[in-house]
């Protein structure tokens, strides 16, 4: 049959330049039809009615008149919107067909059919308003879109009731609020073979991330079954995060984030009824296990990529996998319209200063932080009880609920992930949200006075009462250039890509030890040696959270591996330095299963830390796991960005056994370009600098514990606290003639410690001194780069006046 006539077109026609014809969504498969199956994006085919269609079923109909007299209704506060919206849609379902509309979709669900090799094929019918996926308004799920349509009188009633989707309450409400005529805005209906992810997994990605904007990675969720689940956040999916810029290596698994969901329930087919599809539980081994493989993560996230590029704008896409034949498809892609339009100049940073216990966390969404009283509503239906600015508390949100979610301060949801309905559109709404908590429902109450905090990173959480918490907005445009670089100290992965828009030099100090602390939790040794423990407990919650992984070892190897190359990726190419582990021992006995295999100590400060750590057998295995995660990170996934630090290294006979044993876990000094530095936080590594630059390549000062044993201060003592002072001078002349000699020796040298935030003249000794760089926590960074570009102005006239 023809590929074009006035009521149908195939998508291998159309292109983004079709929406008024046939909305943005099928636009969007006509134009990945026609130009990026060559990437090999796969898009399954289809057909869509024309906004002419449209138009000529609401005249044979005569709807229009029914449209505006009810709208005229709506607008004069005559009838409410519940009223008005029904009486549209049930206009429009008792419309009748003209015959050559319906002989057009016939036909061509007819051919559709025979290109499948199908009798009655299973197809999926979707909405596409021709205003919809603009810049500035997503139209998350405003119209309805039915899956697992057989036959061709099921096809046009559901075409039908698409059409009457364009009037749903939500749908109304939503373009009043955006200001759209609804007489100028035409439905379009796309018809495609089904995907069988009924029996697969389904999903969204973005090619941006949503929350802070960082647009160098995919952001991918997945549950099993059908897509509509994760859409409308009924489940909490997988996540997975890749890194763009190294997915043109085809060597390279660049998978910075995997987190496993609970994916309760999952989406079907069933021949029950009327009802094409309905929601089963999922099995334990559903649960348990990853919808998707890493094979299939690197090539969802190529294809995003290759999307991105074609489009030249951050996309969001749907994807199914099909369970018959394991392919992979993209279902649906349209403009990213909340990061992307974000002012990048400018950074806005909250900080909760002092708070109550926390009742319940989840996926942070946005970056903000809300003070207000809970308002726990089951259906949208309700909104009558809802007030105005409260905490808007349910189980998952739909397009029904938008009406409510514009009046409230923030939202907090049992299900959903990022990509969930409840996700987006707080996003467009500029609201804070924490999806996927699992439990708020039950364990918050109506009137309960609560603080939402989406400001510490990928987790968001409720506080009781209201915190005390602050504002400030940085203009990142005026930023001087300087000499010396300002690096960041960062130690939180799921805070990371927060402050990717800092315009630092890289990364002076990711600390290890709170990868392991936070996000591993268990003692390394602990999972070596897992058969040997007599910590019963400890034993079953080791098996609860490695469960999935045939070593126990390898979850710490994983864990820690991802949770420092998404610090790696938030600067790469730039250099990130990270410190191996450096918990004293009783932090380490506090580790899952770390009792047992850590000594007691009257001075953990002064005792068995750092490089001591490392080649006794006492440690050494668990030292080897963390040589393996930076091989990982480095090798595997090609962060060769990343820069080792050496901790605590006493002598210069303890810095060549730590370099032996790292070169027999598979990381040599120099091999790939690795380069290892120590801290130089003893007055050892001053006086034998010389020595310790013949063996590494540069420095960092530590200055808390540098200036502890310069002065013989135990730094954590109150009744000596008036005597610590990094900037005495016996702990400058140790900075200035550490500098000195590793400028000498030709390394690099910095400081990641806090004075240089806390004291301009101490910034200014550091420049005067020529130190490499300075490192420093996001919320200082601005500070100390002034104080950083005033001290080298100052520095350059004085140079240029000389000495008197």
């Amino acid at each position: 049959m023809s590929k074009t006539s006035p009521f149908v077109v195939w998508f291998e026609a159309l292109g983004r330049d079709d929406v008024p014809r046939v909305g943005g969504k099928n636009a969007s498969l006509g134009e990945m039809v026609c130009h990026l199956a060559s990437h090999g994006v796969r898009v399954p085919p289809g057909f869509a009615t024309t906004a002419h269609a449209y138009w000529q079923f609401v005249a044979a109909n005569d709807l229009k008149k029914t449209i505006v007299s009810c709208l005229d209704d709506l607008a004069a506060d005559r009838v409410p919107l519940s009223e008005v919206g029904h009486a549209i849609r049930r206009a429009f379902l008792r419309g009748e067909w003209p015959k050559d509309i319906a002989t057009a979709i016939t036909a061509a669900y007819d051919e559709l059919c025979r290109r499948s090799s199908k009798q009655d094929a299973d197809v999926a019918v979707r909405s596409s308003a021709t205003a919809e996926d603009l810049p500035d308004a997503s139209f998350a799920g405003q119209q309805e879109s039915y899956l697992n349509i057989r036959g061709a009188t099921a096809l046009l009633d559901a075409c039908r009731r698409c059409y009457a989707s364009l009037f749903t309450d939500r749908a109304i409400a939503y373009r009043q609020a955006k200001g759209f005529d609804h007489l100028k805005v035409a439905l379009s209906i796309g018809i495609q073979n089904m995907v069988r992810s009924d029996l697969g997994g389904a999903g969204v990605m973005f090619s941006i991330d949503t929350e802070t904007g960082f647009d160098k990675v995919v952001l991918i969720n997945a549950s099993w079954g059908l897509g509509e689940n994760v859409v409308q956040g009924a489940v909490d999916p997988d996540e997975y995060q890749v890194y763009k810029p190294l997915l043109s290596d085809a060597s390279l698994s660049p998978i910075i984030e995997k987190t496993i969901g609970e994916k309760a329930q999952k989406m079907i087919y069933t021949s029950q009824g009327d009802r094409p599809t309905r929601n089963v539980p999922t099995s334990k081994a559903e649960r348990n296990s990853f919808v998707l493989g890493d094979r299939e993560i690197l090539m969802l996230a190529r294809w995003a990529c290759a999307i991105e590029e074609h489009y030249g704008c951050p996309m969001d896409m749907e994807w199914a996998k099909d369970g018959e034949s394991g392919e992979l498809f993209i279902v649906q892609a349209r403009p990213e319209t909340v990061q992307s339009r974000r002012q990048p100049s400018m950074f806005k940073s909250y900080r909760v200063k002092s708070k109550g216990r926390t009742l319940v966390s989840g996926l942070s969404i946005g970056e903000a932080v809300a003070t207000g009283r809970a308002c726990l509503i089951e259906s949208p239906r309700a909104i009558d009880r809802f007030v105005d600015g409260a905490i808007l508390v349910t189980r998952a949100t739909d397009p029904d609920w938008v009406p409510i979610m514009r009046r409230a301060a923030a939202i907090v949801t049992d299900h959903g992930g990022r990509t969930s309905h409840a996700a987006i559109v707080s996003r467009e709404l500029g609201l804070p949200a924490i999806v996927g908590t699992g439990n708020a429902t039950q364990l918050l109450h109506d009137e309960q006075e609560v603080t939402v905090s989406c400001a510490e990173g990928d987790q968001g959480f409720v506080y009781e009462g209201f915190a005390d918490f602050e504002t400030e907005e940085l203009d990142l445009s005026g930023i001087p250039k300087t000499r010396t670089q300002v690096m960041l100290n960062l130690a939180n992965p799921a805070a990371a890509f927060r402050w990717w828009r800092i315009p630092a030099d890289g990364v002076g100090l990711a600390r290890m030890e709170f990868v392991v602390g936070n996000h591993i939790k268990i003692h390394p040794m602990a999972l070596i040696r897992y058969d040997t423990l007599a910590d019963e407990s400890a034993k079953r919650t080791i098996a609860e959270l490695t469960q999935g992984y045939q070593q126990k070892s390898d979850y710490f190897v994983d864990r820690l591996a991802r949770g420092l190359a998404r610090i790696a990726a938030a600067y790469h190419p730039k250099p990130v330095i990270v410190r191996m582990s450096d918990f004293k021992t009783n932090e380490y006995a506090k580790l899952i299963g770390g009792a047992a295999f850590e000594p007691k100590e009257q001075n953990p400060m002064l005792g068995f830390r750092g490089a001591s750590r490392y080649y006794s057998p006492r440690y050494r295995d668990g030292f080897a796991l963390e040589c393996r995660a930076i091989q990982r990170l480095r090798d595997e996934m090609g962060f060769r960005n990343v820069i080792v630090m050496i901790p605590f290294c006493r002598s210069t006979k303890e810095a060549d056994q730590v370099l032996a044993v790292m070169a027999q876990n598979g990381l040599q000094r120099g091999d790939r370009g690795l380069q290892v530095y120590v801290m130089c936080e003893i007055p050892s590594n001053v006086i034998l600098a010389k020595a310790f630059a013949e063996r590494f390549d540069g420095f960092s000062i530590g200055s808390n514990d540098l200036t502890q044993l310069t002065l013989g201060i135990d730094r954590d003592s109150e009744d000596l606290a008036t005597l610590f002072d990094e900037q005495d001078d016996a702990v400058k002349w140790m900075i200035e003639n550490v500098i000195r000699e590793a400028h000498k020796a030709g390394a690099k040298i910095g400081l990641c410690g806090q004075a240089p935030s806390d004291h301009p003249e101490f910034a200014e000794f550091l420049v005067r001194c020529g130190i490499d760089s300075i490192s420093v926590s996001p919320d200082s960074f601005m500070a100390v780069k002034q104080r950083v570009a005033a001290a080298e102005v100052k520095e350059k006239r004085a140079a240029v006046i000389g000495p008197h």
